[in-house]
């Protein structure tokens, strides 16, 4: 039976950690999908097409690997693709809770859908794409945290800003 995980986020942008996350997910299933999520509490710095332009790019050198968008539930949108398994990544104690409530009500509402959680390795652990863009607002690089085609889009978003 073929395992398809789905890995949703804003990714706005894409980081390393990410990229660590959707790497070490390959090694357990077959296919991964990287959705793209539309988060009504978040307000973007890139744009969808932007966002999944970037995972394309910076995934594109990985098999089994399809980034998408998607603006439904996650649980519906793992259903319509047939993925059986959700991850996300744990980076600190301070995403447990949020995450394990998460977790808890897709398996309410599809018992039959697994979340896995997956630390990232050490280097990433503190890392998000709020401290990204906050950095490179303010000029600082970001060149050890993202892939080069991302630190480039964010320095030209903030120069036009």
């Amino acid at each position: 039976m073929k395992r398809i995980a789905l890995y949703p986020g804003t990714f706005d942008p894409v980081t390393n950690g990410h990229l660590d996350i959707i790497t070490r997910s390959l090694e357990i299933f077959d296919s991964v999908i990287v959705g793209v999520a539309y988060n009504i509490q978040k307000k973007p710095l890139f744009s969808v097409e932007e966002r999944v332009a970037l995972l394309r790019e910076v995934t594109q050198a990985l098999e089994r690997i399809e980034v998408v968008y998607f603006d439904s539930l996650v649980i519906n949108y793992a259903r319509s693709r047939g993925a059986d398994v959700i991850i996300r990544g744990l980076r600190a104690v301070s995403d447990f809770e949020y995450e394990l409530q998460m977790a808890l009500t897709n398996r309410k509402l599809a018992n039959d859908i697994e979340t896995v959680f997956l630390m990232p390795s050490a280097q990433y652990s503190f890392l998000n794409s709020s401290v990204v863009r906050e950095i490179s607002r303010l000029g600082g690089s970001v060149s050890c945290f993202v892939p080069e085609c991302v630190e480039r889009q964010l320095r030209k978003k903030f120069q036009t800003s």
